[in-house]
């Protein structure tokens, strides 16, 4: 078990090393550079001037040799200044980090709680007229945008009943407990409808294949409780190839959840990525695509560890 925790994580560190290299490049690729916007926004700069900038800034430098001193510095905990917010990168991801950590673990767990009992609801009478109105819910949850979503819960919610604000963290002169929970609800309601119906029609398929097993056949044979035979015997099989699905979707609402992010004015990671990159601030974009990679692999990581759990059959 260590061994191989130990070979995955220097497994995700050279991922994490080949993404730098090819984020680095291809923003470094991208028309003009952060010494040029702030040219452009001071008139009566000489060439001089610039040229000394661009010294001065290391723009001057190949791209091999920018990357690698940015990759230096990275290591020794250093990633930079933000150009557009003037402070270090790390003080302006934190809190852009805590605000999509609440949004994604609230919303990921509600989602998975709600597709297990929906799933597993439909999987015991397939065909049935339960079954299709829960395909139905799921193949609407699927097929709705997001932003759309967003919007009628604004509409109805905070324009038409007035229960609760329509954007926003916190409430100026307020941000207890209480009112942040209330501006949390409509985007983590939001996210979660969104991501049940892929993961009810995932866990549907996986438990109708399961309880037609043999070993299903032989524990309802053995008198067990219908309770038993589906949440012990039947549930812990379904839920290995469910895993891999759910981990993805994990990783990717730290940098996927722009749109939700956007129409509740969210300052989480998705929207600081897409700013970041709008604005030609490299090392903000940079580090924040690198951290939503980070989450994807450590996610993918448990769920491998998740699997020989499950099932002990199978070899790490």
């Amino acid at each position: 078990m260590n061994r191989f925790i130990l070979r995955r994580l220097l497994q995700s560190a050279l991922v994490l090393l080949v993404m730098s290299f090819v984020i680095y490049g291809l923003i470094g690729l991208m028309p003009g550079d952060p010494l040029d916007v702030m040219v452009a926004s001071v008139p009566g700069v000489t060439p001089e001037q610039i040229a000394r900038l661009r010294a001065i800034y290391g723009l001057d430098q190949p791209l091999m040799l920018r990357y690698f001193h940015w990759l230096m510095a990275a290591l020794q905990g250093d990633l930079g200044y933000s150009r557009s917010h003037s402070v270090p990168v790390l003080a302006v991801l934190a809190p852009a980090l805590w605000t999509t950590c609440k949004l994604m673990l609230i919303s990921f767990v509600a989602a998975v709680a709600l597709s297990f009992v929906l799933g597993i609801t439909a999987a015991l009478k397939p065909g049935g007229w339960l079954d299709g109105a829960i395909g139905l819910v799921a193949f609407a949850g699927i097929s709705v945008p997001v932003f759309w979503l967003a919007l009628m819960m604004i509409l109805v919610f905070a324009v038409e009943l007035h229960w609760l604000p329509a954007s926003g963290g916190f409430t100026v002169g307020d941000g207890g407990f209480v009112d942040q929970f209330r501006h949390l609800v409509m985007p983590v309601t939001t996210l979660a409808l969104a991501t049940t119906g892929g993961f009810t029609r995932f866990v549907r398929a996986s438990m109708i294949e399961t309880l037609r097993a043999d070993h299903i056949r032989t524990a309802r044979a053995k008198g067990n409780p219908p309770s038993r035979v589906v949440l012990v015997h039947a549930l812990r099989n379904a839920m290995i190839p469910v895993l891999t699905v759910m981990a993805l979707s994990f990783g990717s609402l730290f940098s996927g959840a722009l749109l939700t992010e956007t129409m509740f004015a969210q300052p989480g990671m998705g929207k600081l990525i897409y700013d970041a990159i709008l604005s030609n601030d490299f090392n903000l974009a940079l580090s924040g695509l690198l951290f939503a990679t980070l989450i994807t692999l450590l996610a993918n990581l448990a769920a491998d560890l998740a699997y020989a759990w499950l099932d002990p059959r199978i070899k790490l």
